[in-house]
């Protein structure tokens, strides 16, 4: 079993940047964390390959939550690949399929409404980028502490960013997926994004949960890999 990151490297506004989906090999079963924005496809299926790995053997999708990064292409990879088992948490899933309008929707509305008008134009795009993505049903819904991918990975609720926010803990490779609940700042690791959390304090706790796991590497989705350095410490399992 191995994580491999994923670098897709992108413009916005002129600007470059990156995300970094990751994928779990294990044994011929391909796992990708993460879909990316609308239109990603193509990019992540590259990277796929130029690691070396088929696309066409992706057998799960695995959603830390909703948020157009994280789920924009999940509908190209469902149709393109309709064997695929997709998978978020309880509280993420109805967001994903559409049940119910999603919490990163409403905070955007609300926002937008107190908005100065020189920065309505900015949370309008926002707003409609979010109301114009796919929805999908999602085929397995998780908890808190379950394991998956043949009990090799545990699922960490790891509320903050958003409620219903996952992140995945690998003990075979000293490992956690962090989605977007840690990103590493000057060798350290901090919340992800502060201004978008929909509850600061949660998402603070969640970090201290990452962290006291004392994992060799956390692979976040902004900034990518954060390595710990050993020294001084002992490993602790605080699932």
């Amino acid at each position: 079993m191995k994580i491999i990151e994923l670098p897709i490297q992108f413009l916005y506004e002129g600007q470059p940047y990156l995300i970094y989906p990751s994928l779990i090999v294990s044994g011929e079963k391909l796992t990708l964390v993460d879909a990316g924005y609308p239109g990603f496809m193509p990019l992540i299926e590259e990277e796929i390959q130029r690691q070396g790995y088929d696309p066409a053997k992706l057998s799960h999708i695995i959603i830390t939550h909703y948020d157009d990064d994280h789920i924009g292409a999940l509908r190209d990879f469902r149709e393109k690949y309709p064997a695929l088992t997709i998978i978020a948490s309880e509280a993420e899933a109805p967001f994903i399929s559409g049940a119910a309008e999603a919490e990163r929707l409403v905070q955007a509305k609300e926002l937008l409404a107190q908005m100065a008008e020189e920065e309505r134009a900015f949370g309008e795009r926002f707003v409609g980028e979010l109301q114009a993505l796919q929805h999908v049903a999602v085929d397995r819904t998780v908890r808190d502490g379950e394991w998956i991918l043949d009990a090799k990975v545990q699922v960490l609720a790891t509320p903050g960013h958003t409620s219903g926010h996952i992140s995945l803990y690998c003990p075979e490779l000293d490992s956690v997926i962090t989605g977007d609940a840690a990103v590493s700042e000057q060798n350290r690791l901090v919340v992800a994004n502060p201004q978008y959390c929909l509850d600061l304090e949660r998402a603070e706790q969640s970090l201290d949960r990452l962290q006291a796991l004392n994992a060799h590497t956390y692979y976040c989705y902004h900034g990518g890999q954060h390595r710990v350095t050993r020294e001084n410490t002992a490993h602790t399992d605080a699932c």
